[in-house]
């Protein structure tokens, strides 16, 4: 372990400190974690309306709420629309913080540049429908799946637009008279005019090439290469990772490939439900190895990544006040696999410390369901069906209907995650300690200088 964190120090530390100091990766990294107090409201509601209102919810279950309120999951309507405020325009609100945050280190306009890198958002948007005489825009790459290329935007927008404000010969220089907003607002006007028209004509050229726009081209180049992944562990597998590296990029692995998923799992649970429901056992289902039983049971808790280890090791080991802060806070989402606030608020989302373990945690845990049941047969699968928010050290035990090696199971894996996120929060520490003793040395500096001072003027009174 010592050679190993010697390694992370020499090696890993310099280099994450450089990277985060990169003025893209900051401002990217910024923008998820202004948008943190939105996805932790979010995640607030979704748990409610999930664990509650939903008939396969763990707190109703275990309240029996579906035998009192036969239509328990009416309630449900009251809360569904807070995602399309918040989750679902994810993608609007990075664009706009991503340019916003590169005009700041440039010392520009910053609302501008936010406002055009929305504009370029929605230039390069997927094209519009026409149906019964009505125009809809789809929504499909507003929320999570359209991060990637909102990112490209802002980038792209809060780099270049900065830069041709500062050329005299493109400002339109108003009276002094005129208002200084308004006249803010003609300064940048046609630098804004190239950039929206340069993008136009991108998205003209783009959709030569693929009609669906942009974000299209990124999710079928994503999707393409996986769709022959059969239902196996290494199939298993290599959606995790693949799942859990979109995630550190800034795009939702789990919705981007969820059509993936579906394609490939989805008639191997129905058919091991079905014969859970014809034999009354989960003992011999049909297929053993699927997402559902082996991911989502065991390498799901907290969510991607096997994030609830990491809450437990932060509370454990880390000595950094925002880690502990945001831990804090993700911890009531974490149990029930809502982990947002981690990605966004840590964050996760392109940070190289935490992308290892991020990554590598839940194959692990993979491994130990496939051991466990497959392998060596010491508990039964896992089929039985359950709602994503159930408790993840609880999903071994209630996947098999009781069976008390599965709760042992569930702990295990749990374990085994908070051991392996260890030492990158110990490296996170680290990370942080030099800036910690900066800051200390700039106080200590501060006070020496007002002490000097109240000296002299002392002696100046003296005198």
């Amino acid at each position: 372990m010592n050679s190993f964190n010697a390694f992370m120090e020499k090696h890993i530390v310099p280099f994450a400190t450089k990277l985060n100091e990169q003025r893209h990766v900051a401002a990217i990294r910024d923008a998820f974690m202004y948008t943190f107090p939105i996805t932790m409201a979010a995640s607030i509601v979704i748990l409610i309306n999930n664990l509650i209102f939903s008939k396969q919810g763990f707190i109703a279950q275990i309240l029996f709420l579906p035998k009192f309120f036969p239509h328990l999951e009416e309630a449900q309507k009251l809360l569904t629309s807070v995602t399309n405020g918040t989750m679902n325009i994810m993608s609007i609100f990075i664009a706009y913080l991503v340019a916003r945050n590169l005009a700041k280190y440039f010392h520009a306009d910053d609302m501008l540049v936010g406002m055009t890198g929305i504009a370029v958002f929605m230039i390069l948007y997927s094209p519009s429908i026409m149906k019964g005489g009505v125009t809809y825009l789809p929504t499909t790459y507003m929320g999570a799946q359209g991060l990637f290329v909102a990112m490209i935007c802002g980038g792209l927008v809060g780099e270049f637009l900065p830069k041709l404000t500062r050329i005299k010969k493109l400002q339109i220089k108003m009276p002094d008279m005129v208002p200084p907003a308004v006249a803010r607002s003609f300064n940048g006007l046609i630098p804004i005019v190239i950039v929206i028209m340069l993008a136009s004509v991108l998205n003209y050229f783009i959709q030569m090439v693929s009609p669906q726009g942009i974000n299209d081209v990124i999710y079928n180049t994503i999707q393409t290469p996986l769709t022959h992944i059969g239902v196996n562990i290494y199939g298993v597998i290599i959606i995790a990772i693949v799942q859990n590296l979109l995630w550190l990029v800034g795009i939702h692995g789990p919705n981007t490939l969820n059509a993936l998923r579906s394609i490939i799992f989805t008639e191997a649970d129905l058919s091991n439900q079905t014969f859970i429901n014809a034999h009354g056992t989960v003992w011999g289902v049909p297929h053993r190895v699927t997402w559902g039983v082996l991911n989502d049971v065991f390498a799901n808790m907290g969510g991607s990544g096997m994030t609830l280890g990491l809450i437990i090791a932060i509370f454990l080991v880390s000595r950094r006040k925002d880690y502990r802060t945001i831990a804090k806070m993700a911890l009531v989402p974490g149990l029930f696999n809502i982990n947002e606030p981690l990605m966004f608020g840590l964050p996760i989302v392109l940070n190289p410390i935490m992308a290892v373990p991020f990554v590598l945690t839940p194959v692990v845990n993979i491994l130990i369901g496939y051991m466990v049941t497959v392998v060596f047969n010491w508990m039964p699968t896992p089929a039985i069906g359950m709602s994503w928010t159930t408790p993840g050290p609880l999903m071994p035990f209630l996947g098999t209907g009781g069976n008390l090696i599965g709760l042992v199971m569930g702990v295990v894996c749990l374990a085994v995650s908070v051991m392996m996120y260890f030492p990158f929060v110990l490296a996170a520490n680290r990370m942080a300690a030099p800036a910690d003793e900066d800051s200390k040395k700039d106080k200590k500096a501060e006070i020496e200088k007002d002490a000097k001072k109240e000296t002299t003027g002392t002696e100046v009174a003296g005198a």
